[in-house]
């Protein structure tokens, strides 16, 4: 079945020891027509590679994987993602956590969602929205860093902080994404400052947050000192305008070069193949 690559989406997973989660993540984003997903590995060492080469074989045309030599965080991987998204050619590029806490039935909602805006956000604090299985104390460290980085940087979400997002094709295309300054999680928060500063429309949907079932969770002190100090940052400047370097990472491609769309004359050598 031919689709207009303008028209597909792409969901960006990065991942760092998700074996146990990345399978049926990817399963459940493959039920709906017209995701494809694009796993961004920073050499776990749980295998995870592994798992997502294996549904990479699973799914030709739907799957594509991006290895990393070493673990580079999470902005990085994500930069790479969207990066890879805009030149494939895909009308929309989202990206979400890999260990379930967002649930993937919410994307064709958040498709949706872009017919109107630009930006489209998954919010863990709307009206609403639900927490499952969250530690108190976790929820209460969310939610104060959102409200301090919404009131600091006047982004107009509920949920600046949040890591379920996605963006229409144009978005990708005026954000220097080569000046992302963030190394961890704090990169939700300056994305959607970037965004916010360009001028784009931002929608909130609420969601459903679950605590992940299985591994560990990668919060920890030095990611809240780093949002922390990135807000104030951002106050005090504005985002920089410039040509971005390359990301770094390779793209396994399981079954040969992708047939996919060339975009702006670029080829689509190290694209997920389409179909679906």
């Amino acid at each position: 079945m031919d689709h207009d690559c303008g028209r597909r989406s792409l969901v960006v997973i990065p991942t760092y020891n998700e074996a146990q989660n990345l399978a049926l993540v990817v399963d459940r984003i493959l039920r709906h027509d017209g995701f494809d997903v694009l796993v961004v590995d920073d050499s776990s060492p749980d295998r995870t590679g592994a798992v997502a080469d294996s549904l990479a074989w699973q799914f030709p045309g739907r799957v594509g994987v991006v290895h990393r030599g070493a673990k580079l965080g999470l902005a990085s991987a994500i930069v790479a993602g969207l990066r890879h998204g805009l030149r494939a050619g895909y009308g929309h590029v989202f990206h979400m956590d890999a260990d379930l806490s967002h649930d993937p039935a919410m994307l064709p909602a958040m498709r949706s969602a872009l017919e109107r805006a630009d930006v489209v956000v998954g919010s863990r604090y709307t009206a609403g929205a639900h927490a499952l299985r969250r530690a108190p104390h976790r929820r209460l460290l969310s939610r104060l860093a959102s409200l301090y980085a919404g009131a600091v940087l006047g982004l107009p979400l509920r949920d600046p902080a949040g890591g379920y997002r996605g963006y229409r094709r144009h978005v990708l295309e005026v954000l220097d994404l080569g000046h992302v300054s963030s190394r961890g999680y704090a990169v939700q928060i300056e994305l959607n400052h970037r965004c916010h500063q360009a001028g784009f429309r931002f929608e909130e949907l609420p969601i459903t947050f679950r605590e992940r079932a299985w591994g560990r969770s990668k919060m920890s002190l030095g990611i809240v000192l780093e949002a922390l100090l990135l807000v104030a940052a951002l106050r005090l400047r504005p985002a920089t305008d410039g040509d971005p370097p390359q990301a770094g990472g390779a793209l396994r491609q399981p079954t040969g070069s992708a047939a996919g769309c060339e975009h702006e004359g670029r080829g689509a050598a190290t694209n997920p193949r389409r179909g679906g």
